[in-house]
């Protein structure tokens, strides 16, 4: 039986530049705890497909949770920027949760 991660890689292969193929791969690392393909995923995301928006939440969290808290601080502006720029209003306010938690200015209760 395959496994969720063998089978985006074989989705991949056939479609090696659709960025939510890209995206649940890397997703798929982080679940796996495997912290050098999830941040080389991430930073393919950015680098080839920096309008794809739902990268720069997780990203983001992903650095917070690699003690890279300025990094994060970094990631979250420019995802807020790409959000506004696609007028994508749910991820614009989580992405602007997410810097001010990250910015000791918002609690997580709020």
């Amino acid at each position: 039986m395959q496994t969720r991660l063998d089978q985006l890689k074989e989705f991949l292969k056939e479609s090696p530049q659709d960025p939510f193929l890209k995206y649940a791969l890397t997703m798929e690392y982080v679940k796996m705890q495997d912290n050098s393909l999830a941040l080389a995923g991430f930073e393919d995301l950015v680098a080839e497909h920096g309008d794809y928006v739902g990268t720069y939440y997780h990203f983001g969290k992903f650095m917070e949770g690699q003690g890279e808290k300025d990094k994060a601080i970094e990631i979250y502006e420019k995802g807020i920027a790409v959000a506004q720029s696609k007028r994508n209003f749910h991820a614009l306010g989580e992405l602007k949760n997410a810097l001010l938690m990250a910015q000791g200015l918002l609690d997580e209760d709020e």
